[in-house]
C-alpha cells in the first residue's frame, strides 16, 4: 500500500514539476532557474504544512506518505538544482550560480519554517 501511496503522489508531482518550471521559466528573460526554485520553495512549503500537521496529529500517515514522500518527492528537485548551479557557474555567471544556492537554500527552508508555523496555528 505505501508504494502506491507514494506511486499516485509521484504521478502528479513530476507532471506538476516539469509544467510549473516551464511556465515560470517562459515568463523570465533570464538564465536564472526562477522555475526551479519555484516548485521547489512551494514543495517545502507543502512538506513543512504537512510534517508540521501530523506531528499535531492533525494528518494522517498515508497522507505524509503520498502528499509528502510521492508529491513532495517528486515535485522538489534538489539534482536539477545542482546542476543547474554547476551549469550556471561553468557558463561564467558564478553570480547567478551563488545566488541560486543562496536565494534557494534560505526560501526554502524559510517556506518549510512557514509551513510548520502555520500548521502550529491551525492545530494547536
Amino acid at each position: 500500500m505505501t508504494l502506491l501511496l507514494v506511486a499516485l503522489g509521484a504521478a502528479v508531482g513530476a507532471p506538476l514539476r516539469y509544467f510549473t518550471d516551464r511556465a515560470v521559466q517562459a515568463r523570465h528573460d533570464s538564465v536564472f532557474p526562477w522555475g526551479t526554485l519555484a516548485v521547489n520553495v512551494v514543495g517545502s512549503l507543502v512538506l513543512g504544512l504537512l510534517l508540521g500537521g501530523a506531528a499535531a496529529g492533525g494528518i494522517p500517515a498515508a497522507v505524509v506518505t503520498a502528499v509528502g514522500v510521492g508529491f513532495c518527492g517528486a515535485l522538489t528537485t534538489y539534482s536539477t538544482f545542482g546542476y543547474e548551479t554547476v551549469r550556471l557557474a561553468e557558463g561564467g555567471s558564478l553570480l547567478y550560480g551563488s545566488a541560486n544556492i543562496v536565494v534557494s537554500l534560505a526560501a526554502g527552508l524559510g517556506a518549510a519554517w512557514l509551513g510548520l508555523a502555520v500548521a502550529g496555528a491551525i492545530w494547536t
